[in-house]
């Protein structure tokens, strides 16, 4: 019985599709063809968790990156059926298997620039929730690909294919006349997906931090500057950053939020801190001497440039130099977490779980109440 529910909860289109990686013999070539036209319809049933039927068949484009792993879990564990379309290494994908009932997490390679592929991906489901998004542009992806063709692209297809819902997350600091060029770029993206999607749900985060994320690891990262480098030492800058977890409990809620539709989400932490703060903050749990110093704009540019020429993946680029520097944005008028049922999570009270890993080993089990807390400010 258990058998004949699962196959029923999977998507005709994907079961049945050579490209998605089902052999299908030529002999039931005009079945599989009919059942292409087919659209299940999925009824929630169960008492929840993942072993029941939640009713969402999702695809999650960009799901293998930071973000992506924590609304995947969220989805898996409600009892969702998630379509993955990766670009990666089959390998690099694995720690997501687990995070689903058994068959309810389906795997496809996607192209990013066929229409044909996008369409595959999201044909069967009634939501689709766009991640895609790169630190730095490669020879292949530009920022301009990755934030304001591809969600284009899935936007407009998205429409085409009658989903009910879908949701782009964009950036805090999204706007046009921004001195990054990864912030500019995140603004036209979420006009366009606006103009392709109308009843799109936007999601603007500030900036994330969790056990993989590219901010808090960023700075107890930084060994090559004998130091702490900022801009104006970091007094001219404030930050309010948010847990990554709130933002995936966001999206999932914006999901079953029948109001949500066209509305756009301020996403921030509880408390606004200077970024020399915040850091001193982030050294002082990492047990290290704090040592900042300033470093003129065109010189702590002219560094990164290093990075920015590496074979490697580049640590830091002059992009991000510029965006960890700008103050984030307020939006009084735009609904936040608190609109969608969420109670912010704050810094002080997660940061150890990013960063006792870089402590030295005689600091691995000291307490965190040793640390003196950040000081948020209210007037900036």
């Amino acid at each position: 019985m258990a058998a004949s529910v699962r196959s029923y909860r999977v998507p005709c289109r994907l079961l049945l599709s050579p490209r998605a990686g089902y052999g299908v013999s030529t002999s039931t070539s005009s079945v599989v063809q009919q059942q292409r036209e087919v659209h299940y319809s999925v009824i929630p049933h169960g008492k929840g968790g993942r072993s029941s039927v939640s009713g969402i068949v999702a695809t999650v484009f960009g799901a293998t990156g930071f973000l992506g792993r924590y609304v995947v879990g969220r989805l898996g564990r409600i009892g969702s059926q998630v379509i993955i379309p990766y670009r990666c290494d089959p390998y690099d994908m694995m720690y997501l298997r687990p995070m689903g009932d058994l068959g309810q997490l389906l795997f496809m390679e996607w192209d990013t620039r066929d229409k044909d592929s996008i369409r595959r991906a999201l044909e069967c489901s009634n939501v689709v929730i766009n991640l895609v998004g790169k630190e730095w542009e490669t020879r292949n992806f530009t920022y301009e690909d990755v934030f304001v063709n591809i969600p284009r692209d899935i936007a407009r297809l998205s429409r085409e294919a009658g989903v009910e819902k879908l949701i782009h997350v964009s950036h805090l600091n999204a706007d046009m006349r921004s001195p990054s060029k990864y912030l500019r770029n995140k603004a036209v993206g979420e006009k366009v997906v606006r103009e392709e999607f109308p009843d799109a749900i936007i999601m603007k985060p500030a900036e994330m931090f969790g056990r993989e994320d590219t901010f808090f690891n960023y700075y107890a990262n930084m060994r090559w500057f004998w130091g702490v480098p900022f801009i104006s030492m970091g007094k001219q800058t404030v930050k309010q950053p948010i847990y990554v977890v709130d933002v995936a409990k966001a999206i999932i809620n914006a999901i079953k939020e029948p109001d949500a539709k066209g509305k756009t989400y301020a996403l921030t932490g509880p408390n606004r801190y200077l970024l020399y703060d915040l850091v001193e903050y982030l050294y002082a749990v990492l047990h290290r001497t704090f040592l900042p110093y300033p470093l003129p704009r065109p010189l702590y540019h002219l560094i990164a440039r290093f990075f920015e020429v590496s074979p490697f993946e580049p640590w830091t680029t002059r992009d991000k130099v510029d965006r960890f520097h700008i103050t984030d944005m307020r939006f009084p008028d735009l609904p936040g977490l608190e609109d969608l049922g969420i109670a912010a999570t704050p810094v002080e009270q997660k940061a150890i779980e990013v960063l006792r890993r870089h402590r030295t080993f005689r600091w691995l089990e000291a307490e965190l109440e040793e640390a003196k807390p950040a000081r948020p400010v209210t007037n900036m």
